[in-house]
């Protein structure tokens, strides 16, 4: 009966309805675990030990740690006290909004446009990612996982395995019955192939939104002796995702969704999307933080600290130019920053940038089709 009610609701609301009303769904568990005020806590701490900025953190006791991570924090120094303490040079940090705050994405997705061919996208790979995927592609294959045994083995041996040593003990792992639930329904689990030895395999679904499709990643996994073999990994990770924006293509999506990441511009990961042609998206975010930036040393902040952040739908990026740096250490700083998918980036500047800097922060931009705006804003 249930199954007969899901196949009807199925037929009856498109795809790009059922995604808005997942997101609605998310966004509402997401206000009202944030609503248990009971489990909230007022603590203070600092990202680097020598940094002068303190960060004022008003939220969920078991969201502290994750905030750190999102803000780089290199100190686990915490003081907690319950006073508001108003420095000048006090970010404060909340789960709820309070005013003159940025609003800041958890999570970002990393989205492909397929609308180009495939020799498109790639002429933007680095020489060294070109010549990889020249080298190998073709010892590679891809096979559908579509027996319970095939799909537990995978599960148990690439995807939870490899989720544990990138996160440790506080991996996020996807229940091994949810597996098995996109794998045969809403998507589909690839076996990746090096010859004839299993060496990687990629969960993903289908993500209809406003009428596009996204062939969106869940999870890769890989084995013991892949991912222990960083030389290794490198080459299978590039393969397998390649193979994955291959498959996208081949079957008509508009978009390949790489997958969620952090939302912290100067994350390793979502730079690593960001060169296989992954445009920042909020697809995938449901969660955010408000960040209120310091009275005092806002450029310097955000020179140590950069953020995304949503204005209304649109994401901007706010970086920092203060003082110290010159003109190429700024230029170095923001060079793994070229994302495309931005409509504003805000230079918080506590010295007039030049012209020749402004030229260069521009030109990261100029091979997109709408390049996002520049703003200045003067800071202290």
């Amino acid at each position: 009966m249930k199954k007969h009610i899901a196949t009807l609701v199925r037929k009856l609301i498109s795809p790009s309805v059922r995604f808005e009303l997942r997101k609605a769904l998310a966004w509402l568990r997401d206000i009202m675990a944030r609503a248990c005020f009971w489990r909230w806590e007022i603590v203070r701490f600092k990202l680097r030990e020598d940094s002068p900025y303190d960060i004022l953190y008003v939220g969920r006791k078991t969201q502290r740690e994750f905030v750190k991570v999102l803000l780089g924090a290199k100190s686990q120094v915490v003081e907690n006290k319950l006073k508001l303490d108003k420095s000048d040079q006090t970010v404060w940090v909340s789960e709820m909004p309070t005013m003159g705050a940025l609003y800041v994405p958890q999570y970002l997705s990393a989205i492909v446009p397929l609308s180009r061919s495939i020799d498109e996208i790639t002429a933007r790979y680095n020489t060294e990612l070109r010549r990889n995927l020249r080298k190998n592609r073709l010892r590679y294959r891809m096979k559908q996982a579509l027996n319970d045994g095939e799909i537990e083995a995978a599960d148990r041996e690439m995807l939870q395995p490899y989720a544990k040593a990138r996160h440790g003990s506080a991996a996020s792992q996807i229940e091994s019955h949810e597996v098995q639930r996109v794998a045969k329904n809403s998507g589909r689990l690839d076996l990746v192939l090096l010859e004839d030895e299993v060496v990687a395999c990629h969960l993903g679904c289908v993500v209809t939104r406003a009428g596009k499709r996204y062939w969106s990643t869940i999870r890769f996994g890989y084995p013991d002796e892949v991912f222990s073999d960083a030389k290794k990994l490198r080459e299978v990770n590039s393969i397998t995702t390649f193979m994955a924006l291959e498959w996208a293509i081949e079957n008509g999506f508009d978009y390949y969704d790489i997958g969620t990441c952090l939302a912290r511009p100067d994350d390793g990961l979502l730079e690593w999307k960001r060169r296989r042609g992954g445009d920042v998206d909020t697809l995938g975010n449901y969660g955010y933080l408000f960040v209120r930036l310091p009275k005092v040393g806002a450029a310097q902040f955000l020179w140590e600290t950069p953020l995304f952040a949503v204005e209304g739908n649109k994401l901007t990026l706010h970086l920092g130019v203060p003082d110290g740096p010159s003109d190429d250490e700024v230029a170095n700083r923001y060079r793994e920053m070229g994302f495309g998918g931005l409509f504003k980036i805000y230079l918080h500047c506590s010295r007039t940038p030049s012209e020749t800097l402004l030229d260069t922060l521009r030109s990261r931009y100029t091979h997109l089709k709408s390049p996002p705006l520049l703003e200045n804003i003067a800071s202290s």
